[in-house]
């Protein structure tokens, strides 16, 4: 019994000690959660699936507008006068606007490669602290049919190659969602009324497939 009292008291301290982390979330509607609420986009659920497994992680703030390019998340990185100094933790997601809108990919590598130094910057481990999360695919949604916009596969891929080379050179984890997205076309619970946007039912699938990597990659280490 006495064993047990002293067991319990000392993970009370420890949990009592344990320092919390905190997270940044960098991106455009596939991070800031179009038309779903803001606890259920997948930053929100990857902090509340780390919360429930005992590690203590503030919820994220997040720097992402729907329609975001990367030169416009530069742009509100540089004038955004609400984040902390430095993060335990920083995600990046972008560039799935450079693609629709048709911009050059040699600017997004670019511009890419600013957000990555920013991210760094702004992680209180440099890049030991930093992930980048790949472009879905939504070229078979019904918003692109109804649109009929093509060669959003190929365009995306891209797009995706680039993202993944630049997390090699940084020596970042690069987790991919083009083929897990693919999954979602034709189920329109994993979409929000838009059958665009990723649903909180989507979201959940995204955290899921890099969790336990990215706690190996970045939490645990």
């Amino acid at each position: 019994m006495r064993y047990v009292y002293f067991l319990l008291i000392n993970i009370f301290l420890q949990l009592q000690t344990q320092e919390t982390m905190n997270y940044l979330a960098l991106g455009d509607s596939y991070t800031i959660g179009e038309a779903v609420p803001a606890e259920e986009n997948w930053p929100n659920q990857l902090v509340k699936k780390l919360q429930k497994e005992g590690y203590s992680v503030d919820r994220p703030d997040i720097v992402a507008t729907t329609g975001w390019r990367t030169d416009e998340l530069i742009e509100a990185i540089e004038k955004s006068e609400n984040l902390s100094e430095k993060y335990d933790l920083v995600s990046l997601l972008i560039g799935v606007n450079n693609q629709y809108q048709n911009k050059d990919l040699a600017t997004y590598e670019q511009d890419l490669r600013k957000l990555v130094s920013m991210a760094i910057q702004k992680s209180s481990r440099g890049a030991q602290g930093v992930f980048l999360v790949g472009i879905p695919d939504y070229g078979n949604t019904e918003y692109a049919k109804e649109k009929k916009l093509t060669n959003v596969a190929e365009n995306v891929e891209k797009f995706n190659r680039v993202a993944s080379q630049i997390a090699k050179e940084y020596n970042l984890p690069f987790y991919p969602l083009f083929s897990l997205s693919q999954q979602f076309f034709g189920q329109p619970e994993m979409f929000v009324e838009d059958q665009l946007h990723p649903s909180e039912r989507q979201y959940a699938k995204w955290v899921d497939s890099f969790y336990e990597q990215l706690k190996k990659d970045r939490i645990d280490e």
